[in-house]
């Protein structure tokens, strides 16, 4: 029985629950006179969510966040962290892949400690997430994305929408709109320079909430993506609920593209799936010529990966800004060793 029970609560049970979800959805759509080219796209979408949540379950992830002394420390600092101003931004370009434009920025978050140095969101937001730290670390950063459109406005320079990470907490919140939209105004920022990302991995205690929420943030004239699509088990379930604009394609995804025939399943279907909701959808973890070309095969219209632009501080992407230039040409000045999968976090 404890065998037993260990299962049902584990990652296993919850990609066999996916399964039977998805065989059922199948089921109800052919029984009610769906075209076939209809169930075959939503049986490809279904595909990609079986297959993405029995990887995490094969992987591992979405583990406790460490308790481990280093953990406890960091904790216990991050109230006073936010308060004195030791997180910053660094910033990663997405680009279309037609002619690798600069289409938008992602607010990657870092904690510059005085003790650890650098510390990067697999450390930290775990333990955010434990205390109301997450709701104050992620108004921080609706805020800092604001202040820095503002800055490099200031100078003269070309803006793009810049996106933002915010938690399940923050998308429970009812007054969440009223703060974004002071943000926004503090500023003086177009309302279609921010973009809202909505981890899909997350778990949203109060769906009906976080769904009106986050219409009202796209009423004020702000994108909704959904990160890292196809980690969680509740992917079709967001997207079918929640208001988005873009799904983003997770990175894992990504690395095997062309050579692991099920990842191509995934991210075709995916793209797929995008097209016929009328969404935007854009490829993490681009990191070679070759997956970059695999996707423009696909029909992937956005990409976002080292090989085109690593995450930098505000200043280094002024000149990115600036230069108006294939991303090839424009990349981030080495500050020490990168480590793909945890920097572009």
């Amino acid at each position: 029985m404890a065998r037993l029970a260990r299962f049902w609560h584990g990652p296993r049970a919850r990609a066999l629950l996916c399964a039977v979800l998805a065989a059922c959805l199948l089921l109800g759509i052919w029984l009610d006179g769906a075209q076939p080219r209809h169930v075959l796209q939503v049986a490809l979408a279904a595909l990609a969510l079986g297959c993405a949540v029995l990887w995490r379950a094969r992987d591992g992830r979405g583990g406790k966040p460490m308790a481990s002394a280093r953990g406890r420390e960091l904790q216990a600092r991050l109230d006073g962290a936010i308060a004195g101003g030791e997180f910053r931004f660094h910033y990663q370009g997405k680009f279309d892949t037609a002619q690798l434009r600069l289409v938008g920025l992602e607010a990657l978050l870092r904690w510059e400690h005085p003790r650890h140095g650098l510390v990067y969101p697999n450390e930290f937001i775990g333990l955010a997430e434990q205390t109301d730290a997450i709701v104050a670390l992620g108004n921080w950063g609706i805020d800092a994305a604001c202040r820095q459109l503002a800055q490099w406005r200031a100078a003269d320079l070309p803006l793009v929408p810049v996106a933002v990470n915010i938690s399940a907490r923050q998308l429970c919140q009812p007054h969440l709109p009223d703060f974004v939209l002071g943000c926004l105004r503090r500023h003086a920022i177009a309302p279609g320079l921010l973009e809202l990302e909505v981890t899909e991995s997350c778990c949203i205690d109060d769906m009906a909430q976080a769904t009106q929420v986050l219409r009202q943030l796209r009423a004020l004239g702000l994108a909704i993506s959904l990160d890292d699509y196809g980690t969680g088990h509740s992917g079709l379930s967001h997207v079918r609920m929640l208001p988005i604009h873009t799904i983003k394609i997770d990175r894992c995804f990504i690395g095997d593209l062309g050579s692991a025939d099920s990842d191509t399943v995934i991210v075709a279907s995916t793209i797929a799936l995008a097209r016929g909701l009328g969404l935007q959808v854009l490829a993490e973890g681009v990191e070679n010529a070759r997956q970059l070309a695999r996707l423009r095969r696909l029909g992937c219209p956005q990409v976002q990966g080292f090989y085109l632009h690593r995450p930098a501080c505000a200043s280094d992407v002024a000149a990115l800004l600036a230069a108006g230039v294939p991303a090839g040409h424009v990349t981030a000045p080495k500050h020490g060793a990168m480590r793909p999968g945890v920097d572009a976090q």
